[in-house]
């Protein structure tokens, strides 16, 4: 027959604690990781409104067909065609300024989804295994030590999500670095939707 096994009366008790522990890394792991994409969609609004409209608003006016009824409105001096003209020329503006921003932003948002679906599957996974920790106690002792087993067990560590935020960081950042050409700007817009796109493969 096989020989029964003692497990301690502490750890039913040790293993639950155990479990309101991870639930509550959890929820502080999402929360830092929705207040970090905040951040990060805070400094692609900031490019765009300093970088990014004014190059944009340059090279609008400077169109031929704008430019000639724009110089026609400032000499006439009147201010109801400047009015009209502004009234006008806004709606096209703001249109494009809304579909650089969604441009840039809707690849971060899918990137910030995909790392909170991550972490929510590595933790539902390191939940389950902690429902049946008891199973595997040999002393009260051992419960700390198999919880950090069974956590890297099921992948949980903070260097993975790490390198995808350190990754992130440096993404943006390049984006925010100040170019002196509307090339530059072009080109810093199509290397970040390269590298945040193949970021968010990545997962």
């Amino acid at each position: 027959m096989m020989a029964c096994v003692s497990i301690p009366p502490e750890a039913p008790e040790l293993s639950a604690q155990l479990g309101n522990r991870i639930a509550a890394i959890e929820q502080s792991n999402l929360t830092l990781l929705e207040r970090y994409f905040d951040r990060k969609k805070q400094d692609i609004d900031e490019f765009i409104q300093n970088e990014w409209v004014p190059e944009f608003a340059n090279q609008f006016f400077a169109e031929p067909a704008i430019a000639t009824v724009w110089d026609q409105v400032v000499a006439s001096g009147n201010k109801q065609d400047r009015l009209r003209f502004i009234l006008k020329t806004s709606p096209k503006l703001q249109q494009q300024i809304n579909q650089k921003r969604v441009e840039l932003i809707q690849p971060l948002e899918v990137l910030e989804q995909r790392i909170e679906t991550k972490l929510k599957a590595d933790y539902a996974q390191a939940k389950a295994i902690n429902n049946s920790i008891t199973g595997f106690l040999l002393s009260a002792s051992k419960v700390m030590e198999n919880r950090d087993r069974y956590l890297e067990m099921v992948g949980i560590t903070d260097d993975e999500i790490t390198q995808f935020i350190d990754k992130t960081d440096a993404i943006v950042a390049d984006l925010l670095e100040s170019s002196h050409n509307i090339e530059g700007k072009v080109a810093k817009g199509e290397k970040y939707l390269r590298e945040i796109n193949d970021l968010r493969n990545a997962l």
